[in-house]
């Protein structure tokens, strides 16, 4: 299922009807925020809006904002608490939507990371699917519409 949602036709949602709450962003934590950003700059080209020095609990943090990849699509955060231990990598699965899934797997292995799970394909739902970890480990799933 997670593949079906992370190739869906446009990152733009419907309004909601009752106003009550809309997806909007995802917080990755990490330990190593400049090597982290690095990573994700070059292999899936985004590109760094802001960073927030803040306090969440009583535990200082900094974060990465970067650019949302469309109008209307969720924003992605890298945020590392100062003196933390590294954070559990299995606390969620990134989903990333890509034209040429060989060029990103490419890029992946150029900027460190490594491949989980080589490329297949779901015939019945259009796309090339593979997993790939990052620099600490965490697990994302790429996915390419064919």
């Amino acid at each position: 299922m997670s593949a079906a949602l992370a190739a869906g036709a446009r990152a733009e949602a419907p309004a909601a009807s009752n106003n009550l709450a809309a997806f909007g962003f995802t917080k990755l934590l990490v330990v190593d925020l400049e090597r982290s950003a690095a990573f994700y700059k070059a292999v899936c080209g985004l590109e760094e809006a802001r960073r927030i020095d803040a306090e969440i609990g009583g535990r200082k943090l900094t974060e990465i904002i970067f650019q949302p990849a469309a109008p209307g699509a969720a924003t992605f955060v890298l945020l590392a608490f100062v003196g933390a231990e590294k954070p559990a990598a299995d606390e969620v699965i990134l989903g990333f939507r890509t034209p040429d899934l060989d060029a990103f797997l490419a890029r992946t292995r150029e900027a460190g990371g490594s491949i989980h799970q080589e490329p297949h394909t779901l015939a019945e739902m259009k796309l090339r699917v593979a997993f790939v970890k990052d620099l600490e480990g965490h697990l994302i799933e790429v996915v390419q519409p064919l």
